[in-house]
């Protein structure tokens, strides 16, 4: 059983946990959202209200764990539109009762029963039509598209009114519905890509069987696709996808005119880029050709999967420091999103949990441009890549592998795929944001490692950046194969900075467990960090003061001594 998108599972405390994970079995990729400081989920958020908004106005379906009248409170502000509300369920923390709130044409009371199978209960629909039909003929499946909202509106009135309906063209989901049939009935379903003429005596849903076609971009595309269909008499929702050469993948035009349309875009590989060749490489006849655009009818809905390939994408994403409500809403839509996930293993593992459909390509940590690569190829062949690292790609992770590759590769189809970045909570900002505000004024990041640059060269930026006071945060500072190394960044270090600068630890900083250790440089010691543990050394100004709990709190002022600045050694 599953709705078209996983559902978030909310939870406010440790009560409602065992019944959240037995409906999160039914449905791949669902997650417990839980109540942070409360209960431990997958996703855990601050407060209620905003959350469950957030989730509403994202599309994302909603199983609440808590009082109905919590939940309608919360979304209240965001009911607008009953034709575009996602599902929205309220649960017993006990599972002993399901009841359907919002989301009547989006599959909620189709969520209910399944909830309801899973937890041996009776859903509470109180659904006039699907009490008395047993579906809800306003929510056609996958593949079909409803004329009017109003107008289906009225349609089930009468229906339940009395009046009986006929059904004209192929409705194989209706066959076990308990209808008031008659074959002679003024009243019809009619399920046809062609336009409704406004008789009100008609429930009519498009199949979305009609393909079009297109070899290049003149004009308002949009547009002319349109005005084809309506001049042929055929609906706009009877529209299943667009075709476009593959040559033309980089051309936003294309995208836009799909975004328009609000259909997905496919693409066509092959030399011949004349719209009927674009179908007929699909196996499609062509119906018809208006302005440059040619249409292909089906019978039937058409799988806009099985058409040519969609545009390939490829997202790379940190995943923070490890706390799931440290990870970036655009990085979370983009692992749900993702076919396939691609990254260190341990990085894979975080990600989750993913849904069984999502393909793992997990390697080794020194694998990184291998990595990269292997996204690239993945992505053109249409599929959504997303490559994960931790803490932000762009600080000592992946993104700048896979640029590096994509800046090598001479292959079209890498440098015609989708490529975006999103930033992620790097490991020295989440270790800073613990102990307070180190980083607070000029700060710089430094990778001890020597794998991939000489060791003179970290010497030399050590020595500048102790110069020039400014904060630095070390990442991988010590590991077994360097252990001297720490030693020797700390000496070039206290060259130009006094025993008493702040220095702060943090190891698994995000992870359930994390520490934070305060020091100074002349008292750090190398056995003090390993390859897990965030350093940072403050600068001249770089303060602490105590804490009402009994800690610190670390900080660096925003304002600067004229007189700070070393002056007592040479960078020569």
């Amino acid at each position: 059983m599953a709705t078209v998108n996983p559902p978030a599972i909310v939870i406010l405390g440790p009560g409602a946990l065992e019944t959240a994970r037995r409906v999160q079995h039914c449905y791949d990729g669902a997650r417990v959202h839980a109540l942070q400081g409360r209960v431990e989920g997958d996703v855990a958020f601050a407060e209620l209200g905003a959350h469950l908004r957030a989730l509403y106005a994202s599309g994302t379906p909603i199983v609440a764990l808590c009082a109905a009248g919590i939940v309608i409170r919360c979304v209240a502000p965001l009911l607008a539109n009953k034709g575009a509300e996602p599902p929205v369920l309220a649960l017993a923390e006990d599972g002993s009762a399901v009841v359907p709130l919002l989301g009547g044409l989006s599959g909620v009371n189709v969520m209910a029963r399944a909830i309801g199978d899973a937890l041996g209960i009776a859903p509470a629909i109180t659904t006039s039509g699907e009490l008395r039909f047993g579906t809800c003929l306003l929510n056609p499946p996958a593949g079909y598209a409803l004329a009017s909202l109003d107008q289906g509106k009225r349609f089930v009135s009468d229906l339940l009114a009395g009046e009986p309906t006929r059904v004209e063209g192929g409705a194989p989901w209706l066959d076990d519905v308990d209808l008031p049939r008659d074959a002679a009935a003024r009243h019809a379903i009619r399920v046809s890509p062609h336009a409704w003429d406004g008789t009100r005596e008609q429930l009519v849903i498009h199949p979305r069987s009609i393909v079009a076609a297109v070899g290049e971009t003149r004009g308002q595309l949009a547009a002319k696709v349109n005005t084809a269909l309506a001049a042929q008499g055929y609906a706009a929702l009877a529209l299943a996808a667009l075709l476009a050469p593959a040559s033309a993948m980089s051309d936003p035009a294309w995208a836009r005119a799909a975004d328009e349309l609000g259909v997905p875009l496919r693409f066509v590989r092959g030399t011949d880029t004349a719209p009927n060749a674009l179908l007929e490489a699909c196996g499609l006849p062509t119906r018809f050709e208006a302005d440059g655009v040619a249409f292909a009818v089906a019978d039937a809905p058409i799988d806009p999967q099985m058409l040519g390939q969609a545009r390939g994408k490829v997202s790379v994403l940190g995943l923070g420091p490890g706390r799931t409500d440290l990870l970036a809403p655009a990085a979370r839509a983009a692992l749900d999103d993702a076919t396939d996930i691609v990254g260190y293993a341990t990085y894979v593992d975080m990600a989750g949990p993913l849904r069984a459909n999502q393909r793992r390509h997990a390697t080794d940590n020194r694998e990184e441009l291998q990595r990269a690569r292997h996204a690239f190829e993945l992505a053109g062949e249409g599929r959504r890549v997303v490559v994960v690292s931790s803490g932000d790609p762009g600080v000592f992770a992946m993104a700048a592998a896979v640029l590096e590759a994509l800046e090598a590769s001479e292959d079209a189809r890498w440098h015609a795929v989708e490529l975006e970045i999103i930033p992620g909570i790097s490991a020295g900002l989440a270790t800073a944001a613990l102990a307070g505000a180190p980083l607070g004024h000029d700060f710089c990041m430094l990778s001890l490692s020597d794998n991939l640059k000489p060791w003179a060269v970290i010497e030399k930026r050590l020595a500048h950046a102790a110069q020039a006071d400014l904060v630095m945060a070390f990442y991988n500072p010590i590991s077994r194969a360097r252990p001297w190394q720490l030693d020797r960044a700390l000496d070039i270090v206290r060259r130009y900075r006094t025993p008493q600068t702040r220095v702060v630890l943090g190891r698994d900083v995000g992870r359930p467990a994390q520490s934070l250790r305060h020091t100074t440089l002349g008292a750090l010691r190398a056995e003090d960090v390993d390859m897990r543990t965030m350093v940072i050394v403050g600068s001249s100004t770089t303060r602490g003061f105590a804490r009402s709990d009994g800690g610190e709190w670390v900080y660096t002022p925003r304002w600067y001594r004229e007189d700070a600045l070393p002056t007592n050694a040479s960078l020569a």
